[in-house]
């Protein structure tokens, strides 16, 4: 056996020396441990990690899987040639069959649609691959290992949570550079030797019931990663050539599955516990307090306190910043997907007459028509025809889906209660925005209500001069109506999404009103209707940020947020370019 019999070279092993152990982790048992979340960038790092994972597979087949793969790839389907040239249907095998015993390498996992993931994870967790389609009903055998690759920018563009949380195992390799690349320690000999020797391999309860405290303590609420825990647990003791799950083997397993889903940091001994009464002049420290002092006092503590250890840094402070709050979009994005007829990205076909401009999908076609030539050709007339016969029924046009343009309405409190200084802020903001959304081809609106009533200042457009116009001369001061603001908003979203656009509300209010819907005073009656108004446009479904303005968070803005279904998001010392990224980091499409 190579150097991987050494336990002290893998008790504190560096981020390399962990992505390697995943590695082989994976090789071992590819559909037991289910895979890796690889969070990497293209270049060094990542590109040895696959090496090292390939040469660790020997014979076992590594597929990789593109991104925007079809049902028919994937999963199998008709194999059109076949089935033209033997005049019967004839199964085609998909790549999830193919990868039974291996592992699938999935490029951009986290552009995977929702079907798609979901079609995986039910393979992966029953084994087989299930056809019935195109006249074929038929199963495959599909145990395999999955390697999701997360090429996403922003911490929020991750792979389908119905996939990472079957993965045992995420490794984040970004702070990596190729000096970091250390020679090998696992070889393919110690990996099928493990592969031996893990049906052998025995877990005590103890253990059991160190990693189930560890994923509690850490505040992981699926059952599934502490299974995942002990089962690393035992291929870590197989690799290293034991036939016992021991102390270190329990510790890697907490760093390499629980620490990367962790949602808390626990409290440490010196904050749970009561002070300890004052020392007695005449009762010095012994020597074993002293010593305890520095050491975990059971199994419990030495496996959470390796899970801390290896928890990613920045990790709690992204959990911090969305605790509560609002989570980041992910960039690049005009608007949601809307179905199109004639131009945007095929997403598949769907029977269709050929009329209206749209476009035949000739494969699809084909595929539709080849299970039925046998019978069609006994039919009168048709008998010994060559080619393939082609009915009006097999027509199959391809469908499209585009995203939409997004249009960001503004609903600025210009009243009395709203400081003048939030009021520059406000336009600030939108000139921000902007020029942002003349980049982009979005628009922006702008809707000020002040004394009884809710003017659109600015209708949705992309125009500079027009925006800097309408933002120069609104005014400020008066009574709050925010009732008619909150009516006003919804009845433009309800208009700009009749025109194929996404809408999205930003509200910069205190949420304090004092005129009624019938434009009247009173503050009791303005905020039952207030609320009233936020009801129905959460029935709207759009989205929807409030900002609260005030110069101390207020009551009555996070009640009007909740009511209305909104991202409360309260700055009370923002300036305009705060309150452009906050818009810009939490609306859809951002």
């Amino acid at each position: 056996m190579s150097e991987a019999g050494d336990s002290t070279a893998v008790a504190t092993p560096s981020l390399w020396r962990m992505a390697e152990l995943a590695a082989a982790l994976v090789a071992l048992d590819p559909a037991g441990i289910g895979g890796v979340t690889l969070r990497a960038p293209a270049g060094p790092p990542r590109d040895a990690w696959l090496t090292r994972l390939t040469t660790l597979l020997g014979d076992r087949p590594l597929l990789r899987m593109p991104a925007g793969i079809g049902d028919a790839r994937l999963l199998g389907g008709l194999d059109l040639t076949a089935t033209l040239a033997s005049g019967r249907p004839v199964a085609e095998c998909g790549l999830l069959a193919q990868a039974d015993g291996g592992v699938v390498l999935a490029s951009m996992a986290e552009r995977l649609s929702p079907a798609t993931a979901a079609r995986i994870a039910f393979a992966m967790d029953s084994g087989e691959v299930a056809i019935a389609r195109d006249g074929l009903t038929e199963g495959s055998p599909s145990r395999f290992g999955l390697v999701a690759l997360d090429e996403g920018i922003t911490p929020d563009e991750r792979p389908p949570e119905a996939l990472t949380e079957r993965l045992a195992l995420r490794l984040d390799l970004g702070a990596l550079s190729h000096r970091d690349i250390e020679p090998a320690i696992f070889m393919v000999e110690d990996v099928a030797e493990a592969r031996r020797r893990l049906l052998d391999v025995q877990i005590d309860d103890a253990a059991i019931e160190a990693l189930c405290t560890a994923a509690l303590s850490l505040g992981i609420g699926s059952a599934r990663a502490a299974l995942q825990a002990v089962r690393v647990a035992r291929m870590i003791a197989a690799l290293m050539g034991r036939d016992v799950v021991g102390q270190e083997d329990v510790a890697l397993a907490a760093a390499l599955v629980l620490a990367p889903r962790a949602t808390r940091i626990p409290a440490s001994d010196e904050e749970e516990a009561p002070p300890p009464p004052p020392e007695q002049p005449d009762d010095p420290p012994s020597d074993t307090q002293s010593e305890d002092k520095d050491q975990p006092a059971d199994l419990d503590d030495l496996v959470l306190e390796a899970a801390k250890a290896a928890i990613p840094a920045g990790l709690l402070a992204q959990l911090l910043a969305q605790t509560g709050r609002v989570r980041a979009r992910s960039s690049g994005k005009a608007g949601q997907f809307q179905k199109a007829a004639l131009r945007g990205r095929i997403v598949g076909s769907k029977s269709g007459e050929l009329r209206g401009g749209v476009r035949l999908d000739v494969v699809e076609t084909l595929r539709s028509a080849a299970p039925w030539q046998v019978l069609r050709r006994r039919e009168p007339g048709l008998a010994g025809r060559a080619g393939i016969i082609v009915r009006r029924d097999d027509f199959r046009v391809a469908r499209y889906k585009q995203r939409s343009e997004t249009a960001t309405l503004f609903v600025v409190d210009a009243s009395g209660s709203s400081a003048l200084q939030r009021l520059a802020e406000a336009k600030g903001a939108v000139r921000l925005l902007l020029a942002e959304c003349y980049i982009r081809r979005d628009e922006v609106a702008l809707i000020a209500f002040r004394k009884t009533e809710a003017e659109l200042v600015l209708p949705p457009t992309r125009s500079l001069v027009a925006a800097e116009r309408a933002l120069a001369a609104l005014p400020g001061g008066g009574a709050t109506p925010l009732a008619t603001a909150i009516g006003a908003a919804a009845a433009l979203a309800d208009a700009v999404r009749r025109k194929g656009r996404t809408p999205a509300i930003v509200f910069m209010t205190d949420g304090r009103a004092n005129i009624d819907r019938d434009g009247q005073p009173g503050r009791a009656k303005a905020q039952a209707d207030a609320m009233t108004a936020a009801k129905a446009l959460r029935g709207e479904g759009v989205s929807t940020l409030l900002i609260d303005t005030s110069p101390q968070p207020t009551p009555q803005a996070a009640e009007l947020s909740d009511a209305m279904g909104a991202r409360y998001v309260p700055l009370p010392h923002a300036d305009a370019a705060g309150v452009s990224r906050a818009v810009t980091a939490l609306l859809p499409g951002r």
